[in-house]
């Protein structure tokens, strides 16, 4: 996973109500995304990827909702990474490392056993006016 986020060569941007079903169409974007950058969807990380989109929008949809009318989601790809973050206008940032001990933390405990298991990163990035987050997931290929 040597490839820096802003030269991946493959990117797409989402940006949907948060509304539940976000959930459903994030992943169904992801999935045509993917293959059309020519990613096999039985590559062992795909399914991992699907679900740990689908979790980090589900947390959208049920905590930012009430302060953040939209969430976009944001997909990249090169040949031996994948990377997605999801972004939302609510200023709440989870502690992503202390959710995997944390045993009320539900999805994002699941979202970081699979990212670290796949060998990938998980971030918090905060905006710059520090209303929102996005939390960036990178993942090898």
């Amino acid at each position: 996973m040597s490839a820096r986020l802003d030269t991946l060569p493959y990117r797409h941007v989402l940006t949907l109500p948060t509304m539940p079903s976000a959930v459903r169409t994030a992943r169904e974007t992801a999935e045509q995304a993917l293959a059309e950058w020519g990613i096999n969807p039985r590559h062992p990380t795909v399914g991992p990827a699907l679900l740990i989109l689908s979790e980090l929008v589900t947390n959208s949809v049920r905590h930012a909702a009430a302060l953040s009318p939209q969430v976009t989601v944001i997909y990249a790809a090169s040949e031996d990474c994948l990377a997605f973050a999801v972004h939302d206008r609510h200023p709440y940032q989870p502690a992503l490392y202390g959710a995997i001990t944390d045993t009320g933390a539900g999805g994002l405990a699941t979202v970081m056993e699979l990212t670290l298991g796949l060998g990938g990163t998980a971030v918090v990035r905060s905006d710059a006016d520090g209303k929102g987050k996005s939390i960036w997931i990178t993942l090898p290929l």
